[in-house]
């Protein structure tokens, strides 16, 4: 558990590269804001976070299954964490922040990774107008 990275994750740095590349400027771990999101698009005021599916409970996901052993420490441990994420999300949109969530099995294959990408570029784009 202790080599288990809470920022500059490989993940993380796989969005980042993509969008600046395509040219989008943003920041990393903005503690100006609930829950330093990952990245922050100041101009399209947008907050994305890269989530581990495991870390932070994400539904119909096999990467997501809980340990059998010491089964509900870790139920309590995953829970807190999707609480507490539904209220950074809530803060933030109540900022006027768009949010975005990126979960780690969305970018495991390149095709996963083109599409969810594509994805992305039209979620930052609609934040803007929306």
């Amino acid at each position: 558990m202790s080599n288990i990275l809470g920022k500059e994750n490989k993940i993380e740095i796989l969005v980042r590269k993509e969008l600046f590349s395509i040219g989008y400027r943003f920041r990393k771990n903005d503690n100006r804001y609930p829950g330093s999101p990952d990245i922050f698009l100041p101009k399209y005021r947008t907050a994305i976070f890269v989530h581990g599916c495991f870390w932070h409970g994400h539904k119909n996901c096999k990467k997501s299954n809980l340990p059998k052993t010491n089964f509900h420490f870790w139920k309590t441990k995953i829970n807190s964490n999707i609480q507490r994420d539904k209220r950074i999300k809530r803060e933030l949109t109540n900022m006027g922040i768009f949010v975005i969530i990126i979960w780690s099995c969305e970018l495991q294959s390149t095709q996963k990774r083109f599409k969810r990408f594509e994805q992305l570029i039209e979620e930052i784009n609609q934040s803007r107008i929306g």
